[in-house]
């Protein structure tokens, strides 16, 4: 029964009574104003299913208004202008519900219970009904456990919760077009992204156009392996995570049309674009360089995906490229395989030579320590015997006489160490009676080394310089024997060195050169490199 345009001054109990076969009822434009329980009572024994209300210029649904209508299964109440909140007994009786369509009114708000009592709905549109707070504990949606379709886009809607559509398991359509949820998945949000798809695994369809994103969370399309069709036209994003679509496994529809996109990174569409049937990424600011695009235009020669609105794909950088398609770019200037690999090989080599480098200033002394021990250990060299040799000191010590309490201090230490080392310190063990030249060459004769501690007093040190240091290199040149060690306290330089004392450090082995080390815990290394330098062979022929 179609009846639109009538100008109904009222419907009574029985303005349709007898009509028990009646299916389908029509009453667009009928100015009904306002619905009651009684509108329909005369239809309380037919078996309406389908109820058209669209424009009928009602203004209110009062409570069981559509109680007498036990087998609707239809109801069209759009393009009117109801302004009124939901509490659920509008809808009571209404048993067998599969369609409500409440879109295109003046303000409809939600309650906790507005669908309790109609569980069998399939189906429901409230587009654009200023219905802009939906963030209610608990869900209003929460018993609808057979919704297919849910449609609340141009709803202004700035806030939910991430258990707004728990349980809705059978949903397959969701549609938020024209919303404002770009808060909602900002890293930046308090409470971190809202993860409101969670538990949407049967989607096939999602419509996210116009909601302001500019960035999407990884997680955000988590477990929506079955979604056929993803709508983000109209947004403001650029970079997306690597991830991000990895769990659309049957997308064949992707719209990213009008959004701030520069860049196509294989990484981030690579595995979505291999299913898709339908793509259109038109009207995007892309950057026309081998980076951001060389392998979406490869891409685009190779596939077979329907791409819409080619034309649209347009060039915004560099400026040369400007305004031009993107499919006339040249990948063939792209192909910089050889230039990647030695990029790669030089990266790798200069940074092993600062690893390297880095390593031998910071720790060197300490690689230094632990290769001198692991020698020795190898080498089998044991502790000093000096009866085997014939020498009663390890080391004669020549020292400028300011150094002289420095190295009495010092050198003490060294032999109270585990391994018995004995020095020759001319305030100790030089015999008394006997006269220093004297002395000074039987110690040197009865040491197996000679030690200087180079010292900046040590070149300007007269009696050093003019006796000391002769009679060592005498000595040492008589006997045949690589003896001298030199070990520096200051930093001196080589040509000091030869002008003051005749030396040069190439005169000597490496092993026999040694720093005194400035921090205390440098000193274990010092003193096995002094061991080292000690037990080494002496004889040069």
């Amino acid at each position: 029964l179609i009846m639109d345009g009538n100008k109904f001054l009222e419907i009574t109990p029985h303005t349709f009574k007898g009509l028990e076969n009646l299916k389908n009822l029509v009453l667009c434009q009928c100015n009904i104003n306002s619905i009651t329980n009684m509108t329909f009572a005369s239809l309380a024994n037919s078996s309406l299913q389908f109820l058209n209300l669209t424009k009928a210029g009602i203004i209110s649904i009062k409570p069981k208004a559509f109680s007498w209508l036990r087998q609707l299964k239809i109801l069209d109440l759009g393009l009117n202008y109801i302004k009124q909140k939901l509490t659920g007994q509008e809808f009571q009786g209404l048993s067998n519900i599969e369609t409500l369509y409440l879109s295109y009114n003046y303000q409809l708000n939600l309650t906790s219970e507005s669908f309790t009592l109609i569980p069998s709905l399939r189906k429901l549109r409230m587009r654009k009904v200023r219905c802009s707070n939906i963030a209610i504990t608990p869900s209003p949606f929460r018993n609808l456990k057979n919704l297919t379709i849910l449609d609340m886009g141009n709803n202004n809607i700035a806030n939910i919760k991430d258990d707004i559509f728990d349980g809705l398991h059978q949903l397959e359509i969701l549609d938020l077009q024209h919303n404002n949820l770009a808060r909602l998945w900002k890293h930046t949000n308090p409470d971190g992204p809202v993860l409101f798809l969670k538990d949407l695994h049967n989607l096939h369809l999602l419509d996210l156009e116009s909601n302001g994103f500019d960035e999407i969370p990884h997680k955000a399309f988590y477990g929506l392996s079955l979604l056929r069709s993803l709508n983000l036209d109209s947004n403001l994003l650029n970079l997306l995570p690597k991830s991000v679509f990895d769990d659309l496994t049957s997308l064949s529809f992707l719209s990213l049309q009008k959004n701030m996109i520069t860049a196509i990174d294989e990484k981030v569409f690579g595995a979505v674009f291999q299913h898709l049937k339908v793509l259109n990424m038109a009207s995007n600011p892309f950057d026309c360089t081998c980076d951001s695009i060389a392998w979406f235009v490869s891409w685009l020669i190779s596939n077979k995906t329907y791409i819409s609105n080619l034309n649209n794909y347009q060039c915004n950088t560099p400026p040369k490229y400007h305004s031009n398609s993107i499919a006339q770019f040249d990948t063939s200037i792209c192909d910089n395989a050889p230039f990647k690999l030695v990029f790669i090989l030089c990266t790798t080599t200069v940074s092993l030579l600062i690893f390297i480098a880095l390593l031998v200033h910071f720790e060197g002394w300490r690689i230094k320590f632990m290769y001198t021990v692991a020698v020795n250990r190898v080498l089998g060299i044991k502790e000093i015997d000096r009866q085997q040799q014939q020498f009663v000191f390890d080391a004669y010590i020549i020292h400028a006489k300011k150094d002289m309490k420095w190295v009495f201090k010092k050198f003490i230490k060294l032999e109270k160490k585990p391994r018995a080392i004995r020095f020759c310190l001319e305030e100790r063990d030089f015999e008394a009676g006997i006269p220093k030249f004297e002395a000074i060459i039987n110690s040197i004769q009865k040491s197996r080394k000679i030690i200087f501690i180079v010292t900046k007093h040590l070149l300007n040190d007269p009696w050093c310089k003019r006796f000391k240091v002769y009679h060592a290199i005498q000595q040492a040149i008589e006997q045949s024997r690589d003896s001298i060690i030199l070990i520096f306290r200051h930093d001196i330089p080589d040509y000091k060195l030869k002008n003051a004392l005749c030396l040069r450090r190439a005169m000597f082995k490496s092993r026999c050169i040694l720093e005194w080390p400035v921090q205390k815990e440098r000193m274990g290394a010092f003193r096995e490199q002094l061991i080292s330098a000690l037990q080494s062979n002496s004889r040069i022929i």
